[in-house]
């Protein structure tokens, strides 16, 4: 059974830090580029940042570049996102996402552009 578990995810006062992970079991890790895609109540999804199945690439949205830095270890088949300085808008639901790797990471926020997808940890910032 393919799963991706999220976890990290609670509440914490602006300006705090956060590592989330994502462990994945069931398919062959390795072989998978990852993202983290977030999602707010009331809003679309929106893409977070991706790295690359052997992790020498990444990327990230303006909204978070400086703040959130992604990484994999693929001995442990695990995901993380250390996200600093955290700021009430980055209130969301975190997921995390697999599809096979390409040549280039690309923003795409949509479920259903990626194979497996979690069932997401909340992060609240508030004071």
């Amino acid at each position: 059974e393919v799963q991706l578990v999220e976890s990290g995810g609670e509440l914490v006062q602006p300006g705090g830090s956060l590592r989330l992970s994502c462990a994945a079991s069931g398919f062959t890790f390795s072989m998978y580029d990852m993202s983290w895609v977030r999602q707010a109540p009331g809003k679309g999804p929106e893409w977070v940042s991706g790295i690359s199945n052997g992790g020498g690439s990444t990327r990230y949205a303006d909204s978070v570049k400086g703040r959130f830095t992604i990484s994999r270890d693929n001995a442990k088949n695990t995901m993380y996102l250390q996200m600093n300085s955290l700021k009430p808008e980055d209130t969301a639901r975190y997921y995390c996402a697999a599809r096979w790797h390409r040549l280039t990471l690309t923003p795409d926020p949509e479920k259903y552009n990626y194979i497996y997808w979690g069932q997401g940890t909340q992060v609240t910032v508030s004071s």
